[in-house]
């Protein structure tokens, strides 16, 4: 069943995309083309099969701890801010992705 024009028009309303009369009919037909793409797929016989969603199975966190590990050297604060643009205290100063009302970051 194809996507209607007002399904599309929900959609780019949802993502916060304006779109004219024209690129809407045009996004449309570019959505639908783009959901026949897929029909080969959903041809599959998936009766009984469990969805996966880490090729891993169960692993779920890769990363580290964030503590720190006394048998690695650290490095000095002082070393790693000596090539900032631009420091405070112990941190790094960087622009505001905020504007205005963010304040001094």
């Amino acid at each position: 069943m194809p996507l209607t024009r007002e399904e599309v028009a929900g959609i780019a309303d949802y993502a916060r995309i304006a779109l004219t009369d024209a690129e809407l009919d045009e996004m449309t037909t570019y959505m639908n083309e783009a959901v026949e793409l897929l029909d080969p797929i959903r041809q599959y016989d998936l009766e009984g099969v469990e969805p996966t969603f880490h090729p891993i199975g169960d692993l779920s966190n890769v990363m580290g701890a964030d503590v720190p590990d006394a048998t690695v050297r650290a490095l000095p604060v002082d070393v790693a801010l000596s090539n900032a643009g631009s420091s405070r205290d112990r941190s790094f100063r960087v622009p505001s992705i905020l504007g205005d009302q963010g304040g001094d970051r």
